[in-house]
Protein backbone atom coordinates (compact mmCIF):
# COMPACT_ATOMS: atom_id res chain seq x y z
CA UNK A 1 0.00 0.00 0.00
CA UNK A 2 1.18 3.58 -0.89
CA UNK A 3 1.68 6.41 1.64
CA UNK A 4 -1.16 8.84 1.85
CA UNK A 5 -0.38 11.74 -0.39
CA UNK A 6 -0.49 15.15 1.96
CA UNK A 7 -1.35 18.51 0.64
CA UNK A 8 -1.56 21.82 2.55
CA UNK A 9 -4.92 21.55 3.24
CA UNK A 10 -5.97 17.38 2.82
CA UNK A 11 -4.54 13.74 3.08
CA UNK A 12 -4.93 11.31 0.19
CA UNK A 13 -5.31 7.88 1.42
CA UNK A 14 -6.17 4.58 -0.39
CA UNK A 15 -9.78 3.53 0.68
CA UNK A 16 -10.64 0.99 2.86
CA UNK A 17 -13.26 -1.26 4.36
CA UNK A 18 -13.76 1.86 6.83
CA UNK A 19 -14.93 3.72 4.11
CA UNK A 20 -17.59 1.84 2.13
CA UNK A 21 -19.59 3.80 4.66
CA UNK A 22 -18.91 7.02 3.57
CA UNK A 23 -18.96 6.28 0.14
CA UNK A 24 -22.16 5.13 -0.07
CA UNK A 25 -23.00 8.16 1.01
CA UNK A 26 -21.19 10.28 -1.51
CA UNK A 27 -22.39 8.17 -4.11
CA UNK A 28 -26.23 8.15 -3.28
CA UNK A 29 -26.24 12.39 -2.84
CA UNK A 30 -28.08 13.54 -6.10
CA UNK A 31 -25.62 16.41 -7.58
CA UNK A 32 -22.70 14.26 -6.90
CA UNK A 33 -24.84 11.47 -9.24
CA UNK A 34 -25.73 13.96 -11.81
CA UNK A 35 -22.68 13.30 -14.33
CA UNK A 36 -21.93 9.72 -13.08
CA UNK A 37 -22.16 6.72 -15.26
CA UNK A 38 -22.95 4.61 -12.53
CA UNK A 39 -25.93 6.05 -10.73
CA UNK A 40 -27.04 6.16 -7.20
CA UNK A 41 -26.77 2.89 -5.59
CA UNK A 42 -29.58 0.70 -5.05
CA UNK A 43 -27.82 -0.45 -1.71
CA UNK A 44 -24.76 -0.53 0.53
CA UNK A 45 -24.44 -3.88 -0.49
CA UNK A 46 -23.81 -2.82 -3.94
CA UNK A 47 -21.48 -0.24 -2.58
CA UNK A 48 -19.32 -3.08 -0.86
CA UNK A 49 -19.11 -5.04 -3.97
CA UNK A 50 -17.93 -2.17 -5.69
CA UNK A 51 -14.88 -0.88 -2.93
CA UNK A 52 -14.07 -4.56 -2.21
CA UNK A 53 -12.65 -4.88 -5.93
CA UNK A 54 -10.92 -1.46 -5.85
CA UNK A 55 -9.91 -2.75 -2.42
CA UNK A 56 -8.21 -5.96 -3.88
CA UNK A 57 -6.50 -4.08 -6.76
CA UNK A 58 -4.22 -2.50 -4.03
CA UNK A 59 -2.43 -5.72 -4.09
CA UNK A 60 -2.33 -6.80 -7.29
CA UNK A 61 0.80 -7.04 -9.58
CA UNK A 62 0.73 -5.07 -12.04
CA UNK A 63 -1.18 -2.27 -10.30
CA UNK A 64 -3.20 -0.98 -12.50
CA UNK A 65 -5.96 0.85 -10.67
CA UNK A 66 -5.61 3.46 -7.26
CA UNK A 67 -8.77 5.46 -5.57
CA UNK A 68 -7.79 7.34 -2.33
CA UNK A 69 -10.03 8.80 -0.50
CA UNK A 70 -10.01 13.01 -0.08
CA UNK A 71 -9.81 13.70 3.23
CA UNK A 72 -9.11 16.91 5.33
CA UNK A 73 -6.39 17.48 7.88
CA UNK A 74 -8.72 16.26 10.67
CA UNK A 75 -9.38 13.09 8.81
CA UNK A 76 -13.41 13.93 7.79
CA UNK A 77 -14.20 12.46 4.93
CA UNK A 78 -14.24 15.02 1.29
CA UNK A 79 -14.69 12.27 -1.61
CA UNK A 80 -12.90 10.50 -3.69
CA UNK A 81 -10.17 10.65 -6.55
CA UNK A 82 -8.88 7.46 -8.14
CA UNK A 83 -6.70 6.88 -11.56
CA UNK A 84 -6.89 3.81 -14.14
CA UNK A 85 -3.41 2.96 -15.72
CA UNK A 86 -3.30 1.98 -19.24
CA UNK A 87 -1.37 -0.04 -21.53
CA UNK A 88 2.11 -0.22 -19.78
CA UNK A 89 3.78 0.96 -23.21
CA UNK A 90 1.91 3.83 -23.50
CA UNK A 91 2.66 5.38 -20.12
CA UNK A 92 -0.84 6.71 -19.61
CA UNK A 93 -3.56 6.90 -17.13
CA UNK A 94 -7.04 8.32 -16.85
CA UNK A 95 -8.05 9.69 -13.54
CA UNK A 96 -11.39 10.95 -12.05
CA UNK A 97 -12.40 12.91 -9.03
CA UNK A 98 -16.04 13.27 -6.66
CA UNK A 99 -16.52 15.18 -4.06
CA UNK A 100 -19.05 15.73 -1.70
CA UNK A 101 -20.86 19.27 -2.25
CA UNK A 102 -20.15 20.67 0.94
CA UNK A 103 -16.65 21.14 -0.51
CA UNK A 104 -17.37 22.14 -3.89
CA UNK A 105 -16.19 25.93 -4.46
CA UNK A 106 -13.17 25.78 -2.26
CA UNK A 107 -10.32 24.53 -4.34
CA UNK A 108 -10.23 21.06 -2.93
CA UNK A 109 -10.69 19.32 -5.93
CA UNK A 110 -8.06 21.41 -7.78
CA UNK A 111 -5.18 20.59 -5.35
CA UNK A 112 -5.86 16.97 -5.18
CA UNK A 113 -6.23 16.05 -8.38
CA UNK A 114 -2.64 17.93 -8.67
CA UNK A 115 -1.40 15.93 -6.10
CA UNK A 116 -2.55 13.07 -8.12
CA UNK A 117 -1.09 14.22 -11.13
CA UNK A 118 2.25 14.74 -9.03
CA UNK A 119 1.97 11.51 -8.42
CA UNK A 120 1.15 10.03 -11.49
CA UNK A 121 4.01 12.03 -13.67
CA UNK A 122 6.94 12.06 -10.88
CA UNK A 123 6.64 8.64 -9.11
CA UNK A 124 4.76 6.14 -11.79
CA UNK A 125 6.30 8.23 -14.69
CA UNK A 126 3.50 8.65 -16.69
CA UNK A 127 3.62 10.42 -19.63
CA UNK A 128 -0.50 10.95 -20.45
CA UNK A 129 -3.49 11.50 -18.12
CA UNK A 130 -6.41 11.87 -19.72
CA UNK A 131 -9.71 12.70 -17.76
CA UNK A 132 -13.24 12.36 -19.88
CA UNK A 133 -16.45 15.60 -18.61
CA UNK A 134 -19.74 15.70 -19.52
CA UNK A 135 -20.24 18.65 -21.30
CA UNK A 136 -22.34 19.99 -19.24
CA UNK A 137 -20.13 19.42 -15.83
CA UNK A 138 -18.90 23.29 -16.07
CA UNK A 139 -17.10 23.15 -12.62
CA UNK A 140 -15.44 19.37 -13.29
CA UNK A 141 -13.78 21.33 -16.61
CA UNK A 142 -12.83 24.56 -14.81
CA UNK A 143 -10.92 21.85 -12.26
CA UNK A 144 -9.23 20.10 -14.99
CA UNK A 145 -7.93 23.49 -17.18
CA UNK A 146 -6.71 24.77 -13.59
CA UNK A 147 -4.62 21.51 -13.32
CA UNK A 148 -3.04 22.89 -17.00
CA UNK A 149 -5.59 19.67 -18.71
CA UNK A 150 -6.33 20.56 -22.22
CA UNK A 151 -9.51 20.12 -24.17
CA UNK A 152 -8.96 18.06 -26.63
CA UNK A 153 -11.96 16.18 -27.95
CA UNK A 154 -15.53 16.03 -28.08
CA UNK A 155 -17.27 12.54 -28.14
CA UNK A 156 -20.58 12.99 -28.77
CA UNK A 157 -23.37 10.77 -26.89
CA UNK A 158 -21.17 8.40 -25.26
CA UNK A 159 -21.75 8.71 -21.42
CA UNK A 160 -24.85 6.14 -20.47
CA UNK A 161 -26.53 8.45 -17.29
CA UNK A 162 -29.82 7.96 -16.17
CA UNK A 163 -31.04 6.82 -19.27
CA UNK A 164 -29.99 9.08 -21.75
CA UNK A 165 -26.66 9.38 -24.06
CA UNK A 166 -24.72 12.47 -22.94
CA UNK A 167 -21.84 14.10 -24.83
CA UNK A 168 -18.24 14.13 -23.30
CA UNK A 169 -14.84 15.69 -23.55
CA UNK A 170 -11.84 14.56 -23.04
CA UNK A 171 -8.85 16.34 -21.43
CA UNK A 172 -5.72 15.84 -21.45
CA UNK A 173 -2.56 16.76 -19.85
CA UNK A 174 1.06 15.36 -21.18
CA UNK A 175 4.06 15.40 -18.57
CA UNK A 176 5.92 17.87 -20.17
CA UNK A 177 2.70 20.37 -19.20
CA UNK A 178 2.91 19.36 -15.90
CA UNK A 179 6.72 20.09 -15.61
CA UNK A 180 6.43 22.91 -17.75
CA UNK A 181 3.80 24.81 -14.82
CA UNK A 182 5.59 26.12 -12.11
CA UNK A 183 2.43 25.54 -9.63
CA UNK A 184 2.77 22.09 -9.45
Amino acid sequence: MNNPISTSNLILREISTEDIESIHQLNSIPEVDQFNTLGIPNSIDDTKVIIHSLIQAQIEIPRIRYVWAITSKDNKFMGLIGMNLGKLNYRSAEIWYKLNPIYWNKGYATEALKSVLHFGFNELKLHRIIAGCATENIASMKVLEKSGFIKEAHHRKILPIRGQWIDNYEFAILEEDFHRDKNN
